[in-house]
């Protein structure tokens, strides 16, 4: 059973620092053990375990923001609880809104409280992390988002770019004003990312339509987003994806009337009429796998130092949808059948049936198409991937340039 320690502090953002290095492609491991080797785990446990003499695996979990965020933090926790349930021998605990400079503290925390495992799910972390892994280094370590690591430092991601790019369609075939909205949260290239692949869809949907961006600065501010919102609104935005980890987005635009998407948890209840799809994520998925081979004994508190999960659709870890099992809201459906969305390979379609081709390509482990395949220039002219080329990982964790349909403020562009 989860225990909530005493120690929460006050709620902050994510952190905005900006990425300085490129982690290497290493591909992200979907293992399920079967029942027989659940069992043989039961049998053989880690090392850690042998070493506390206990039956359990006692993992921590540290969240930058609330667990009731509606997003984000509450993504994560989701992903704990089901981690727990799933795996017999797993304990778990954690704690929210720990901002960067307290993430050492917490860790210390937990190692008194005999956590073995720590998560942590915020960029910012990382100096922190690193540090208290030099502290513990009989602990195992993984930072959500991170390119850092250790011998007894992981890192791991679930990437959203790709339904980014899917719900950019929607929005791009269901605006009406041919312009559209994203909040995003810190200007990180991993958010400028993902606002780049929302802008290309939308461009895809409709070649004439722009994407209004605002950035909050704050990885979790409701008043941000809703003033941010509410000027994009003003400008004529009748759809809105965004970054910020509370549903402030989805609200103001339903009390306008306005289209939206679920951003990480399932929103659909918070605006029935309103949210037309979204980009969901299962972190049970990274939690399960990793947990399962520490307690096989296969990761280490030595052998981490190459290990980078890194999640896309063909994993199953993310997923297009307003709510699980609802890949459109039905009330958008006609309208995305009407709608027609030409492609120089795929020709003249509906834009319903064009999201989901775009969608099953992706989800391929072939990859038949990404969003990120060239030629593609940025809003200056300058090309930035090649005909027949496609953008691989080191260009993915620098992205600092912006698409052409982006119309916005975009700190450090080059």
């Amino acid at each position: 059973m989860a225990t909530r320690p005493h120690y929460i502090d006050e709620n902050r953002g994510r952190d905005a620092g900006k990425l300085q290095d490129v982690r290497p492609r290493h591909e992200f491991l979907r293992v399920f053990p079967s029942l027989k080797a659940r069992e043989s785990a039961r049998k053989t446990r880690s090392p850690l375990l042998r070493a506390e003499n206990t039956s359990k695996l006692k993992a921590g979990f540290i969240y930058v923001g609330p667990v009731s965020d509606f997003g984000w933090n509450r993504a994560h926790d989701e992903g704990r609880k089901l981690a727990e349930k799933a795996l017999p021998w797993l304990e778990t605990t954690f704690v929210e809104s720990v901002p960067e400079s307290e993430v050492e503290s917490s860790v210390d925390q937990m190692a008194r409280d005999g956590v073995k495992v720590v998560f942590a799910n915020s960029f910012g972390y990382s100096d922190g992390i690193l540090a208290a892994a030099k502290q513990h280094p009989d602990m195992i370590f993984a930072h959500a988002t991170g390119f850092r690591r250790a011998p007894n430092v992981a890192t791991y991601n679930q990437n959203f770019y790709q339904p980014h790019y899917l719900v950019g369609l929607i929005a791009g075939a269901l605006s009406k004003t041919g312009k559209v909205g994203y909040v995003g949260a810190v200007p990180t290239t991993e958010i400028k990312c993902y606002a780049n692949a929302y802008a290309l869809g939308v461009q895809a949907a409709n070649p004439k339509a722009k994407v209004l961006i605002r950035f909050t600065n704050s990885w979790y501010s409701p008043p941000a987003a809703k003033e941010a919102t509410e000027s994009l609104i003003a400008e004529g935005a009748d759809a809105f994806c965004y970054s910020e980890s509370s549903p402030t987005v989805i609200l103001t635009a339903a009390e306008h009337k306005l289209i939206s998407f679920s951003h990480y948890s399932p929103m659909h209840h918070l605006a029935p009429d309103y949210v037309a799809s979204g980009y969901l994520v299962h972190w049970d998925k990274s939690y399960i796998d990793f947990l399962t081979k520490v307690h096989n004994g296969e990761y280490t508190p030595k052998n981490l130092q190459n290990v980078d999960f890194f999640g896309l659709l063909d994993q199953g870890g993310v997923t297009l949808g307003a709510k699980e099992g609802m890949v459109f809201n039905p009330l958008y459906v006609d309208r995305l059948k009407a709608a027609t969305i030409t492609d120089p390979v795929l020709g003249k379609m509906s834009a319903y049936d064009f999201i989901l081709k775009r969608l099953a390509q992706m989800t391929d482990p072939k990859r038949t198409f990404d969003p990120f395949d060239g030629p593609l220039s940025d809003r200056k002219g300058v090309q930035r991937v090649a005909a027949k080329a496609r953008l691989g990982r080191d260009g993915l964790d620098k992205m600092e340039w912006a698409a052409p349909a982006l119309i916005g403020p975009w700190p450090n562009e080059p």
